[in-house]
């Protein structure tokens, strides 16, 4: 006999399978279980999950961060969860999903956040430079605002961009900034 050893992945899909089906009964949802699918990613650095439609099929997958699952605690996971099953529900009845009045009424109902906090920091800071505007953005990866800031404008005021490096504090505000920053910390960036 040949025993089988669950891995991480399998309890992530578990326990969130198990919260799933003790939401849709607890609230009365007309969601099709049988049409959830239900998925772990390894890659994902800082959305907690996801839902896919396959529109064919008529199946929703909702994908799970591996991570989000490591640095949450489960209620934080839990209400995750939630936010992708109101993703889920949404595709089954319309085929289309958002976070506009429709998300907002039934994920209030199943107390599901209508953002999920991000679990890492960022890589990147993308800031105006603009004395008189705060306005900010982060990213996890090199987007191409991280990589050409001088090819886009601060959507509140529409001046220049700076973006930074956090972990070396390095800035830049030209494509020439990114790839000097680059080259310069070679395997710290």
């Amino acid at each position: 006999m040949i025993e089988e050893s669950l891995t991480i992945d399998d309890e992530i899909r578990a326990r969130a399978r198990i919260h799933a089906r003790e939401v849709i009964d607890d609230h009365d949802l007309a969601l099709e279980f049988d049409a959830l699918e239900w998925a772990v990613s390894g890659r994902a650095r800082r959305r907690a999950g996801l839902c896919r439609w396959d529109a064919d099929r008529e199946v929703a997958t909702i994908v799970l961060a591996r991570r989000a699952y490591e640095r949450y605690e489960w209620a934080e996971f839990a209400a995750g969860v939630r936010h992708e099953l109101v993703h889920a529900l949404q595709f089954q009845r319309t085929g289309e999903s958002g976070h506009g009045e429709r998300f907002l009424e039934l994920a209030a109902r199943l107390e599901a956040p209508r953002r999920c906090r991000s679990f890492t920091e960022p890589r990147y800071v993308l800031r105006c430079l603009a004395d008189d505007c705060a306005w900010t953005a982060t990213r996890h990866r090199a987007s191409k605002p991280v990589k050409a800031p001088d090819r886009y404008r601060c959507g509140d005021c529409g001046d220049v961009l700076e973006v930074e490096h956090t972990d070396s504090g390095r800035t830049w505000n030209a494509a020439s900034g990114y790839g000097g920053a680059k080259a310069a910390l070679g395997k710290d960036w």
